[in-house]
C-alpha cells in the first residue's frame, strides 16, 4: 500500500493527528498537509499524492463534519481504515512550566477533551484550526505563558517542550480514519477473513422502503457497522450511508444487494476493505 516515493495527504498542519496517523499507517510515505478535507481529496485526482488519510469519527467527538458528504461525491476509493489514539499533551516553549502558564490553544474538539487539566491550571482556552496549528502559534509567540494542546509530535515538529504528558480526560479517546485510492484496491474474498464494505444509496418512494432495503442484509446474516442518513433539500432523506460487514463476492452479500437494488436507487460501492484488528480489541 506504500513505497517510498509516495506521498499520502491530509488535512491540517503538519503534526496534526491526521499527521500522526499518516505516519503509522503509512511510515514510508511522505505526508502531504493540505488546508481542507477537499484539497485533500483534490491532491489524490490531480496526482499530488496517492493516497488521502481522512478522519471520519471520534469517540469523543462523535462523526466528522462534512467527510461524510465529500465521500460519495470525491471521486476516490476506501482501500484501509485505521484507528489512531488520541494522546493529548500540554506543550509549551523551552523551560515553561506548569505554574506559568496562563492560555491554552487547540482544535474546537480538543478543548473539550482536557477539561480537568484546563481547570485545574486555570487556564484560558483559545481555539486554533488544528491542535498543530496552536503548536506553531505557540512557538512563534515564544511566551511561557502560553500553551498548545497537540500531540508529542507537534511538539517535536515545533521545537516545544512537553510539560505535561496524556492530559486527555477520557482514555479511549480514539480517532478512526479512512485511507482513500484514486483506484478501487478490493482485496480477494476469504471467508475466514473480515471485511467492510461502504456504499450510499437513496431509497425509491414506496412504504417502507429503507426497512425493506435493509431487510437483504439481515436474512444473509450480514450485520451494518454504520448506518447514516443525509438530509436534501426541503428536510427529506435523500441518501444513506451504510458500512456492511461482507465482502461483495460472498455469496451471502450478492443475494442482499439483489434485494437492496429492488428497493433502493444509485447504489454505489465506495470500497472493500479488512477490518482493522482495533476491532476485535474493542470487543
Amino acid at each position: 500500500m506504500s513505497n517510498t516515493k509516495s506521498k499520502i495527504a491530509f488535512q491540517g498542519h503538519e503534526g496534526a493527528y491526521s499527521d500522526l496517523a499518516c505516519r503509522a499507517a503509512c511510515p514510508d510515505m511522505q505526508t502531504l498537509p493540505c488546508a481542507s478535507f477537499e484539497d485533500a481529496f483534490k491532491a489524490v485526482r490531480n496526482g499530488d499524492a496517492h493516497l488521502a488519510m481522512i478522519p471520519v469519527d471520534n469517540t469523543l467527538a462523535g462523526r466528522v463534519a462534512d467527510v461524510h458528504h465529500l465521500l460519495p461525491a470525491g471521486g476516490l476509493y476506501i482501500i484501509a481504515e485505521h484507528f489512531q489514539a488520541i494522546r493529548h499533551a500540554l506543550l509549551g516553549v523551552k523551560g515553561a512550566k506548569p505554574e506559568d502558564l496562563k492560555h491554552a490553544h487547540s482544535h474546537v474538539h480538543a478543548i473539550p477533551q482536557c477539561r480537568k487539566i484546563i481547570k485545574k491550571l486555570g487556564l484560558q482556552p483559545h481555539v486554533r484550526a488544528d491542535t498543530a496549528a496552536a503548536a506553531a502559534r505557540v512557538a512563534e509567540q515564544g511566551d511561557k505563558s502560553h500553551a498548545a494542546i497537540a500531540s508529542s509530535l507537534a511538539a517535536e515538529i515545533y521545537g516545544l517542550d512537553v510539560i505535561i504528558d496524556d492530559v486527555q480526560d477520557e482514555d479511549h479517546n480514539t480517532t478512526r480514519f479512512l485511507i482513500l485510492s484514486g483506484d478501487p484496491q478490493v482485496p480477494a474474498y476469504n471467508e475466514n477473513e473480515k471485511f467492510l464494505t461502504s456504499l450510499v444509496y437513496g431509497v425509491r418512494n414506496i412504504p417502507a422502503a429503507l426497512y425493506k432495503s435493509l431487510g437483504g442484509f439481515a436474512t444473509n446474516g450480514l450485520s451494518l457497522a454504520k448506518l447514516e442518513s443525509y438530509v436534501g433539500e426541503g428536510f427529506n432523506v435523500a441518501q444513506f450511508y451504510a458500512e456492511v460487514e461482507g465482502h461483495p463476492d460472498s455469496r451471502a452479500f450478492q443475494l442482499a444487494r439483489e434485494e437492496l437494488d429492488f428497493y433502493a436507487s444509485e447504489v454505489k460501492i465506495l470500497g472493500t476493505y479488512s477490518a482493522h484488528s482495533f476491532r476485535e480489541s474493542a470487543v
